[in-house]
């Protein structure tokens, strides 16, 4: 059953600012999901799956693309948003750096021959799952956003979401001490490796790490939302 709207902004409004929001985060999460059968490719030394994966990655990151165009030229300059429209830019410029930096990875794995170390491989996979989880994590706090103008941003609906919120902030501190230990193990193995591999697997590294501090910046985003 529908929640009845107690925000008397909410009825002000056309249309929601957040259903562009909402379909842009799924096409980015349908991008970032890639990643892992990348990797398990990647693994499997099986070249032209890593290919085609890395060209699926391409077009969902055109695609995300041209939903962040869109919305900025259709967003209703009304004064009777629920929230500030440049909170809403910066969500939006939050989430498609998800697909910024899965593109990027995408790039290095195709552009050289690249093996994942042996001294990495465990870490990676506890790397990839964590960030896989948290963008997760953060896609289903969007999907939240409907539900939280319909009730004035408060109510359980405003508890589920600062749970949320706790859980991502605590899963992103969790990924921070896989990527030292990664880090550490990478440095370890830098004598058995090229350097040329090094500062490539360095580089994925720290995206998988940006990738994290985005979904950080959007909670922290919904709770700028939440505290006004």
């Amino acid at each position: 059953m529908a929640l009845r709207s107690t925000s008397p902004l909410a009825g002000l409004l056309r249309k929601s600012p957040f259903k562009p929001i909402q379909e842009h985060m799924r096409t980015v999460f349908s991008c970032v999901s890639l990643l892992l059968p990348m990797f398990e490719a990647l693994s499997n030394k099986d070249e032209d799956r890593v290919q085609e994966l890395a060209r699926e990655i391409d077009e969902l990151e055109t695609r995300a693309d041209k939903q962040k165009s869109l919305f900025r030229l259709q967003m209703p300059k009304t004064l009777f948003m629920p929230v500030d429209r440049r909170d809403l830019l910066n969500l939006l410029r939050d989430q498609d750096a998800l697909a910024d930096d899965t593109e990027k990875i995408g790039q290095i794995l195709t552009s050289r021959h690249m093996e994942v170390p042996e001294a990495i491989k465990k870490l990676l996979d506890e790397l990839l799952s964590g960030t896989l989880e948290i963008c997760e994590d953060a896609k289903l706090m969007i999907e939240e956003l409907d539900e939280l103008v319909q009730v004035g941003f408060g109510g359980r609906e405003h508890d589920k979401v600062i749970e949320m919120i706790a859980g991502v902030r605590s899963s992103e501190h969790n990924l921070d001490q896989t990527l030292h230990r990664i880090k550490r193990a990478l440095f370890s193995a830098e004598d058995t490796l090229s350097p040329v591999s090094v500062m490539f697997w360095y580089q994925i590294i720290d995206l998988l790490g940006n990738m994290s501090n985005q979904a950080e910046n959007m909670s922290d985003r919904l709770l700028l939302f939440l505290s006004k």
